[in-house]
C-alpha cells in the first residue's frame, strides 16, 4: 500500500518515514540512484508499506547542502548580546544566506539579562530597526512566542559558538536536557554514524540534529545580494544596474544619509559584495 509521509532520520541507506504517527523503515528505489537523485531528511515521499521502498519524492521547496536537509521551513539564527558580544557583521551574513536558501530566518537574542540598562536600550532599538524591515525578532525569554512560530515546521538553528543554541533547545523542551555542547552531538544522542541526518520533534517542532549552517558562504551574484537586503527595495536610483556603492545618485545611498537605513548594514552589505569579488 502507498503513503505519504516524511524523512526524519537516515542512518546509511536506511530511511525512517513519518506516516500519519507511525514509523515505517525504507529503503530507496534504484532508480533515484540513476537519476541522482537521494532522499533527504524532511523529504515528502510516498512509500509502499507492503515492499518498505520509496517509491516518490515530493517536489522539495528548498534544499540545503550542509546540513543535508529538504523543505526546511525556519532558520532560528541565535544571537548573543553578549558573551559572545553581539557580531551584526555575522548576523547580517546569516539573515542573508538563511533567507537566499528559500528559508524564513527568525531571529533569537540570547544573553540579554547581561546587558547594562544603556545596552539594553540600544539593542531595543537594535532589535525595532530589524522588526521594521521585516524580520521576527524575539528573545530567548519570548518561549511562548517562538513556539507558536515553529509549531509544525521543520527547524533549523545557527549562531556563534556559546550563544545559547543548546539553552535555547532545552527552554522549548525540558526533557531534553541537553548538556551545553554543540547541538549536534546533543540531540544525536550517540555517536553519529556516515550520513546519519535526524529530525527531532521539540516543542511541535521538528528540529534538525545538525542545526546550523556549518559554512556560511553567500553564493550569490553582487547584482543579486541587494535584494537580501530589503530596506533597499524599491529606493530609485539614477542608473537601474545601480550597485550601491560608487554612483553619486544613489536612492540606497540617499535612505542611509536620512537615516532610514542603519549604518552597519550597509557597510555589511559593502563588504559582503567586495568579498564577492
Amino acid at each position: 500500500m502507498n503513503k505519504t509521509g516524511k524523512i526524519i532520520r537516515i542512518i546509511s541507506n536506511l530511511y525512517t518515514v513519518l506516516v500519519d504517527g507511525t514509523l515505517y523503515e525504507a529503503r530507496a528505489r534504484g532508480k533515484f540512484r540513476h537519476e541522482s537523485v537521494t532522499p533527504l531528511a524532511g523529504d515528502f515521499v510516498v512509500i509502499d508499506t507492503d515492499t518498505s521502498y520509496i517509491m516518490e519524492i515530493k517536489e522539495r521547496k528548498n534544499e540545503l547542502l550542509r546540513p543535508s536537509i529538504a523543505n526546511v521551513d525556519i532558520g532560528l539564527i541565535v544571537t548573543s548580546v553578549k558573551k559572545p558580544d553581539l557580531s551584526l557583521n555575522l548576523l547580517d551574513k546569516e539573515l542573508v544566506v538563511v533567507a537566499s536558501n528559500g528559508v524564513e530566518p527568525v531571529i533569537v537574542l540570547t544573553k540579554c539579562d547581561l546587558l547594562s540598562a544603556e545596552e539594553k536600550a540600544w539593542i531595543e532599538d537594535l532589535a525595532q530597526y530589524y522588526k521594521k524591515i521585516g524580520y521576527k525578532v524575539l528573545t530567548n525569554e519570548n518561549l511562548g512566542e517562538l513556539k507558536e512560530i515553529i509549531k509544525g515546521k521543520t527547524v533549523v538553528l545557527t549562531g556563534q559558538t556559546g550563544a545559547g543554541k543548546s539553552t535555547l533547545l532545552n527552554k522549548l523542551d525540558k526533557t531534553l536536557n541537553l548538556k551545553t555542547s554543540p547541538i549536534s552531538e546533543a540531540l544525536g544522542r550517540g555517536i553519529h554514524t556516515t550520513r546519519h541526518v535526524e529530525l527531532f520533534e521539540v516543542a511541535g517542532a521538528y528540529i534538525a540534529d545538525t542545526p546550523g549552517f556549518s559554512a556560511l558562504d553567500i553564493n550569490l551574484s553582487e547584482k543579486e545580494l541587494a535584494k537580501w537586503f530589503p530596506e533597499f527595495r524599491g529606493a530609485t536610483c539614477k542608473y537601474k544596474d545601480c550597485m550601491h556603492d560608487k554612483e553619486n545618485i544613489c536612492g540606497v545611498k540617499l535612505r542611509l544619509q536620512e537615516g532610514r537605513i542603519l549604518k552597519s548594514r550597509y557597510e555589511n552589505y559593502i563588504k559582503f559584495k567586495g568579498d564577492l569579488k
